[in-house]
């Protein structure tokens, strides 16, 4: 009886390991799928500002509530049953050692905040896969030279992780990529080139010209480094400066990145440079 026993143990602390390895191994898997999909903006230590950007989010639901990240805590969104709910409470951990407040401890009628609505765009900073659900830490432009932020999450049914499909086509519900800007003129992978035609042959060539008796004019100083300036247009900055190594769009404003410059432009007009 006693080797029974002994036996059924061990093959329960055998089954829990090999669960709990399993586990680990699917939310490392969720965990690559979902960061390559939504690549990560980089934004500074005091949330002022985005360092690198990555993939641009357009909201497909109203009502996702971010605060000025001046705000030492983030608000909590949660979806379900197809609409975003603000939580009312409850501990949230793992971004960095952020907290939600408890139920009923802080009052948020006085926090700075805004409520996006479908077709706003912003970033995403930060994936966190927890027990219950995968958290989505979101980050927008500035409005009116205020920033928000967020966080947003997902539940999984009956606390386990789902298919990797289904909690992203969920996870499409709310959020969608936008396609990146291709409008540089540049040819898809792919196209079939025109064939070609017979060329001409070619006319005689023509005599040189005699030599000028007098020497000709030396050419001119070098032309001055390009400037840049509030109010110029994209074409005009293009033109000095050739295209951005990459560009980004939110509402009204369109930044250019250069290789040591970063070129906001409101309503078409350059609106900063830093």
């Amino acid at each position: 009886m006693k080797f029974s026993i002994g036996f059924a143990t061990l093959l329960l602390l055998v089954s829990s390991t090999a669960g709990t390895a399993s586990n680990a191994q699917n939310t490392d898997q969720l965990q690559k799928r979902l960061t390559d999909q939504y690549t990560l903006s980089k934004i500074t230590a005091d949330r002022s500002d985005l360092v690198t950007a990555g993939v641009v989010i357009v909201l497909q639901k109203d009502g996702l509530v971010m605060y000025s990240t001046d705000t030492g805590v983030p608000p909590l969104n949660i979806y379900r049953d197809g609409h975003l709910q603000i939580s009312n409470g409850s501990v949230f951990r793992g971004l960095g050692g952020m907290m939600m407040h408890a139920p009923g401890s802080a009052p948020t009628s006085g926090i700075p905040q805004r409520k996006f609505v479908t077709g706003e765009k912003f970033w995403v900073t930060a994936i966190t896969i927890q027990q219950d659900g995968v958290v989505f830490s979101v980050y927008s432009d500035p409005f009116n030279d205020v920033r928000y932020y967020g966080l947003l999450k997902f539940p999984f049914p009956k606390n386990s992780i789902p298919p990797a499909d289904d909690l992203q086509r969920t996870i499409a519900e709310v959020l969608s990529i936008q396609p990146a800007d291709n409008s540089g003129g540049g040819a898809q992978q792919g196209d079939a080139a025109p064939p070609a035609q017979a060329a001409a042959p070619p006319p005689p060539a023509a005599p040189p010209a005699p030599m000028p008796d007098i020497a000709p004019p030396p050419p001119p100083a070098d032309a001055p480094p390009p400037t840049i300036a509030l109010g110029q247009t994209k074409d005009q900055v293009t033109a000095a400066f050739g295209q951005p190594v990459k560009m980004a769009k939110l509402g009204t404003k369109e930044i250019y990145y250069y290789a040591d410059m970063k070129v906001t432009f409101t309503n078409g007009k350059v609106s900063n440079v830093e």
